[in-house]
């Protein structure tokens, strides 16, 4: 049995910065790369989910 990620966001490029998306409550801003192979990657601060386009089905269950 899964956790589920607590948000995703769907991006067209391999390179994404999150910082928690709170304002002050955030947290600091992290690049984040995504390999193609795998498709998606989250953050180490909040779980949010990355994931690249056209590999949504791909990452659906994981």
């Amino acid at each position: 049995m899964s956790i589920p990620v607590p948000e995703t966001e769907i991006v067209e490029t391999k390179r994404v910065a999150c910082d928690g998306g709170e304002g002050a409550l955030g947290h600091p801003r992290v690049w984040l790369s995504i390999a193609p192979e795998i498709g998606y990657v989250e953050c180490g601060y909040c779980d949010k989910r990355f994931i690249l386009k056209g590999h949504e089905d791909k990452v659906a269950d994981s």
